[in-house]
């Protein structure tokens, strides 16, 4: 947290505009309670800004990124994979991992689009960041629109586990805001991706951001120290 100006008395959380703040408390200690084949589960006992101690259990994520890919007519990509902890098979806008070392997030999905639809797309923009579940994780999420898409030719990217069949719909924009707001797609970047993209095509795709621009909520090396 900021230190309050030498010539004035700290503003009130009413005077703080409504944006995010990347501020790391004191971790007193830190404990690997599980390693997993994906992610670890860590145990940190941190320090609050009022001096209180609280433990808390998190699982530490490398970040993942999603595509909403929008064709010339309006329709967007999603494909259908099995959710275990759900229990349920999902429509969902293709993502993954930001498993590879020192690739970029942009190239990362730029590869997803080709392994989980077998697409390439022209022009890319940053849509939407945020935290999948902040609550119990680390991970942060950047949703890419990919525009002018195009089928890719050749062999296409053989699969494992769910990812070996996942077919592939185009749905209308419009359709698909309608179907997020009865409650028929459950997949958070869909229905994040959808609605952003609604919202952003809504302002003639003014508001979007270059893709490449800095994404420092994201903590590839771990949860940074106060």
């Amino acid at each position: 947290m900021s230190a309050a100006p030498q010539n004035g008395p700290a503003r009130t959380v009413s005077q703080v505009a409504a944006v995010d703040e990347i501020s790391p408390q004191t971790v007193v200690d830190t404990e690997l309670i599980f390693s997993g084949r994906v992610w670890d589960v860590r145990t940190d006992t941190v320090r609050l800004s009022d001096g209180s101690e609280v433990v808390r259990e998190y699982i530490c994520h490398p970040g993942a990124v999603g595509i909403i890919a929008l064709d010339d007519q309006d329709r967007v990509a999603l494909v259908r994979q099995y959710r275990h902890p759900v229990s349920s098979f999902l429509w969902e806008a293709p993502a993954g991992l930001l498993d590879v070392d020192d690739e970029p997030p942009l190239l990362s999905a730029q590869r997803e689009l080709f392994e989980e639809a077998h697409l390439q797309a022209r022009t890319w923009h940053v849509l939407v960041d945020y935290y999948n579940s902040p609550g119990s994780s680390s991970e942060a999420f950047r949703c890419y629109l990919a525009r002018d898409v195009s089928s890719m030719e050749g062999e296409r990217h053989a699969g494992e586990g769910e990812e070996r069949e996942m077919p592939l719909r185009w749905v209308p924009l419009d359709d698909l805001v309608a179907r997020v707001f009865r409650g028929d797609l459950h997949n958070p970047t869909t229905v994040a991706g959808v609605l952003a993209t609604y919202a952003a095509r809504a302002g003639d795709w003014a508001a979007l951001r270059g893709a490449d621009v800095p994404w420092p909520e994201r903590f590839p090396d771990g949860l940074p120290s106060a």
